[in-house]
C-alpha cells in the first residue's frame, strides 16, 4: 500500500486528513482495517461528518471525506463554536464563516421565560434554535444575523437588513419555511414577518 488520496475538503487539508488517518503504508492493502481509520478520523477531526475508506486497487486507499456544515454560531470569549444541524459543536474558529447567523439565548432566569428553561434546559432550547436555522430557505439562511431564543416556542430570526422574522417554536419547520419564502415575494417592502402560525401569516411595516 503505497498512495492516500483525499477528496472532499474543505475547511480541512488533505495533508491534515492524511496525518489524522495515519494509514499504514507499507502493509499489504487487503489487510488494511478501514473501519479503524473511519474511527480515528471521527475522533481527531470533529469536523468530519462522514467518511468512507475506500480500497483503491492495486495500492492505496481512498478518503472520501464529507465535513459538517455550520448553521449556527455561539459567541464565546471572542471566539466562534460552530454548531451544526444536528446541533453537534464541533469546531472553534477565531473568525465567523459568512453566511451563518449568530445564536442568540435571551433567556431570563426569572420571569416569563424562566419557566421554558426549567422544563427543556438550555441544552434543549439550543437545539430547537439549531432546528429552525436548519430548516430556513437558502437565501434566508444566508441572510440572517442571528436566531434568537426567549423560550421553546418563541424563536425569531433578525436579517441582516433589519428585518425581523417571528418563528415560534421549531414545530412544522418545512411548512413556516414555504410560508415565510412565499409571504417575501407577496410582501417585498415588509419590515417584520410573523410566521408562528403558518395557517395565518402576517407581516407588517415598510
Amino acid at each position: 500500500m503505497e498512495r492516500v488520496s483525499v477528496s472532499g475538503t474543505r475547511v480541512l487539508t488533505p495533508a491534515q486528513v492524511r496525518g489524522a488517518a495515519e494509514v499504514p503504508l507499507g502493509e499489504q492493502l487487503i489487510s488494511v482495517d478501514t473501519e479503524t481509520i473511519e474511527a480515528r478520523l471521527a475522533k481527531t477531526l470533529p469536523r468530519i461528518d462522514t467518511v468512507d475508506v475506500v480500497r483503491s486497487w492495486p495500492d492505496g486507499i481512498a478518503l472520501k471525506v464529507t465535513e459538517r456544515t455550520p448553521v449556527l454560531l455561539v459567541h464565546k470569549g471572542g471566539k466562534f463554536i460552530e454548531v451544526d444541524d444536528e446541533g453537534v459543536r464541533f469546531a472553534t474558529v477565531s473568525r465567523a464563516p459568512k453566511g451563518v447567523p449568530a445564536l442568540e439565548l435571551a433567556i431570563s432566569r426569572t420571569g416569563s421565560t424562566a419557566a421554558s428553561l426549567r422544563r427543556f434546559g438550555e441544552n434543549r432550547l439550543v437545539r430547537e434554535a439549531v432546528r429552525v436555522a436548519g430548516a430556513l430557505p437558502a437565501s434566508v439562511a444566508h441572510a440572517t444575523r442571528s436566531v434568537k431564543v426567549r423560550s421553546y416556542d418563541d424563536i425569531s430570526l433578525e436579517l441582516t437588513d433589519g428585518r425581523t422574522v417571528d418563528w415560534g417554536s421549531s414545530e412544522k419547520n418545512a411548512e413556516k419555511s414555504r410560508t415565510l419564502t412565499a409571504l417575501m415575494k407577496a410582501e417585498p417592502g415588509a419590515r417584520h414577518f410573523d410566521v408562528g402560525v403558518p395557517t395565518a401569516p402576517a407581516s407588517s411595516g415598510s
